[in-house]
């Protein structure tokens, strides 16, 4: 296999520092999901519990079970930090632990986190007083970081189903509203259609290679035609395609992402927020080991086919977010464009995409949580006497007067995402495009560059609402919590930097 994957490696067997004798210290290995899993079925317990306490007037356990949550988050975040065996495989061989699934899990329990911070208000005014929400979160975290150490297709596919279950109740979490319902039905619908491709190209590469694991299926697969019967290798390729397939729909990359504007719209803001922040990192980083570390030796098919959903996806994002008046649409369209930047990283096959491609994930994890924070703010609207939040680009109109502290902040995200510099998104696009110019990528990086010109439009049109134009109907923003302001403040200082490491600094073609 090419050296390019060395990223993923994992070291011999023999170079382990304890036994590695069957199960002996699996357990000690997934102790941090381990605590997770503990920690959701005690909270479960707890809110069933206290809920129906008599003697207590049956109370409402929301606020309570959230921070329970949080805590069990940040314990986790602990473990994983201190956890002394950072590269090794268990479960035989399908779960991994390395560098990169640590600081993943890291980054998604971290945006779990801020979800929750974010969420906490707008659950207290919309009357949703029932304790699952924050353990579906909790649990749909956990899918993710077992899916993000899968080490074979079987494991892929069942730590997939788990969290995707979770996303499933998440978009329709709120019965009372035809909207919820019909996102959290179109999304299990399309998501089990999905599932399905994937699964069936996991059994293709099965019946034609005899194996599961990324690492067998890497040394198989390393020899070319040579190694394999022409018709085995042919079986592999078609396989590989419905795998892809199966990731794309969950990263809403065109042409599979025809189920995000309207899940988007209809799931509950906090539910969107998750969506559009925590899933994009554990399936792009399987995505990145499945392709560089199993598959590198098709390189030339899966990135040609990478290359147009990249160049589709930045496409049709940039000209359909050009006529979006609901802010959540809008955002649904962007999170289509920037799956279509980050596949511009994937593509380019090399280990400075992925540096690039990380880069980019981090800087759109922490923008977007700031976008979707300022969303989260509770406003009264003229004429009604219902608590709602922003829901059209027309809400933010003269907010530049009434709270300029806000609609700076909201500028500068905007900017931000849109790769405007010197902001932290124009450091990240750059990294991006100069490393598809390395790799001859030339097309690529200028369908890039186009379309991120003019999805700057639809940024840009949201800032002269803000400070030029008058509403019909007024806006009265709410206090927020502290909690959530608190949040919001540190990640808007993090989507200004634009400090950059040294490690990830590339030269120029």
């Amino acid at each position: 296999m090419n050296s390019n994957s060395s990223w993923f490696n994992l070291p011999p067997l023999n170079d382990f520092s304890f036994s590695t004798l069957f199960f002996e210290n699996d357990f000690k290995v997934i102790l941090p999901e381990l605590f997770l899993l503990i920690c959701a079925l005690g909270l479960i317990v707890y809110g069933v519990v206290l809920s129906t306490s008599r003697e207590h007037n049956y109370p409402l356990s929301v606020p309570q079970v959230i921070w329970m949550t949080q805590l069990s988050l940040a314990w986790a975040i602990l473990l994983y930090i201190s956890n002394p065996w950072t590269h090794c495989a268990v479960l035989s061989q399908s779960f991994l632990v390395d560098y990169g699934t640590t600081f993943f899990k890291v980054i998604i329990l971290l945006a779990t986190m801020v979800t929750l911070f974010l969420s906490q208000d707008f659950l207290s005014r919309q009357f949703m007083n029932s304790f699952e929400f924050p353990i579906l979160f909790l649990l749909s975290s956990l899918g993710m970081v077992c899916f993000i150490s899968a080490g074979d297709l079987l494991a892929l596919y069942l730590t997939l189903e788990f969290h995707s279950l979770c996303f499933y109740v998440l978009a329709a979490f709120r019965r009372d509203s035809e909207f919820s319902t019909e996102a959290g039905l179109k999304y299990f619908i399309l998501g089990a259609f999905s599932s399905g491709l994937l699964l069936f190209g996991c059994s293709l590469i099965y019946g034609f290679t005899g194996t599961l694991e990324f690492d067998a299926l890497a040394q198989l697969l390393q020899g070319g035609d040579n190694s394999l019967y022409i018709l085995e290798w042919r079986g592999c390729e078609l396989g590989l395609l419905f795998l892809m397939v199966g990731f794309l729909f969950k990263l809403t990359a065109v042409p599979f992402h025809m189920w995000a504007p309207d899940v988007y719209e209809g799931a509950p803001l906090p539910v969107t927020a998750f969506f559009s922040i925590a899933p994009k990192a554990s399936f792009f980083f399987l995505f990145t080991r499945l392709l560089y570390q199993s598959f590198y030796d098709f390189l030339p098919d899966w990135q040609a086919f990478l290359f147009f959903c990249s160049a589709a996806s930045m496409i049709l994002a940039c000209f359909a977010g050009l006529t979006q008046a609901r802010i959540k649409r809008l955002l649904a369209y962007s999170s289509i464009g920037h799956s279509g930047y980050l596949l511009i990283g994937l593509c380019c096959g090399t280990l400075e995409g992925i540096q690039a491609l990380v880069i980019y994930l981090v800087v759109y994890i922490i923008t977007t949580a700031v976008l979707f924070g300022i969303l989260l703010i509770p406003v009264h609207r003229q004429g009604f006497q219902e608590v709602e939040r922003f829901k059209y680009t027309t809400d933010f109109a003269r907010l530049g007067k009434t709270n300029p502290v806000l609609a700076l902040t909201c500028t500068v995200a905007l900017f931000s995402i849109a790769g405007i510099p010197p902001l932290a998104g124009f450091y990240a696009k750059a990294a991006v495009f100069w490393t598809a110019m390395n790799v001859s990528q030339y097309s690529l990086a200028v369908i890039g560059i186009l379309t991120s010109a003019v999805s700057c439009f639809y940024y840009i049109r949201v800032v002269k609402i803000m400070y030029f134009e008058t509403p019909k109907t007024w806006v009265t923003l709410s206090q927020p919590s502290q909690a959530a302001a608190y949040c919001s403040f540190k990640l808007f200082i993090l989507s200004i930097s634009n400090g950059v490491p040294d490690s990830f600094i590339f030269s120029k073609p």
